[in-house]
């Protein structure tokens, strides 16, 4: 189980039908019934056991749904190899959804899908964006190049620039560790480059993003 804090989140859970166990709220919150027991907190626990400086005094339990290699699948993923940065992760999860993925596949060695920031940082997005966590970067490519899904590793320079690739078609997008980038071990088949007029690399999760959405861009234009 995981605990996502503040309504937000709660409601983020309601919303895309997340496995609730309990919901426990502080002194003056306010949180919405549902099928699953809710516990009032003494004045004061809320701040106590907040993950944040400032509590908004609801605190949510949900079961978490571990998900195995066969969920990687679909004609859109993204695959952190590895990712450390709760931010980070918590962002390209919520870029993930909007741009409509399929799946995220975090390599081991990435920070945990569930960690309290990761959660925050992906404002709801980790109750809807199937996440595959704890195999190797490699098994998880190799399980997507199976499938026949094109893996295209993200790099700063020497790649084809992501305009010129037909994104319409099954890809996964390969985003090395933030400090170390892409290992030279891992299965992909081509290279992608984000253009830049200046600069010498773009943040990992804006990167990510800009990936993301020009595939979704690509696919609304086909249609």
């Amino acid at each position: 189980m995981f605990v996502a804090e503040g309504p937000h989140l709660l409601a983020a859970a309601i919303e895309h039908g997340a496995p609730i166990a309990a919901c426990y709220v502080g002194d003056g919150a306010v949180a919405p019934a549902g099928d699953w027991p809710t516990w009032r907190l003494e004045p004061g626990v809320a701040d106590r056991i907040a993950d944040t400086k400032s509590s908004q005094g609801v605190f949510t339990v949900v079961r978490l749904e571990r998900l195995g290699l066969a969920s990687l699948t679909g004609d859109l993923a993204l695959v952190g190899a590895p990712l450390n940065d709760p931010g980070n992760v918590g962002t390209l999860l919520r870029s993930a959804l909007v741009a409509g993925a399929s799946v995220v596949g975090l390599g081991a060695g990435s920070v945990d899908a569930y960690n309290p920031k990761v959660v925050r940082a992906s404002a709801g997005a980790c109750f809807a964006v199937p996440t595959v966590e704890g195999e190797p970067a490699v098994t998880m490519l190799e399980a997507l190049g199976a499938h026949g899904v094109r893996r295209l590793g993200a790099t700063a320079s020497g790649g084809l620039a992501p305009e010129a690739i037909d994104l319409t078609q099954p890809v996964a997008f390969v985003l090395g560790n933030e400090t170390h980038g892409l290992a030279a071990d891992l299965p992909l088949d081509d290279l992608v480059t984000i253009p830049m007029g200046g600069g010498e690399s773009l943040n990992v999760a804006m990167a990510g993003t800009v990936l993301l959405f020009e595939a979704a861009r690509q696919r609304r234009m086909a249609r």
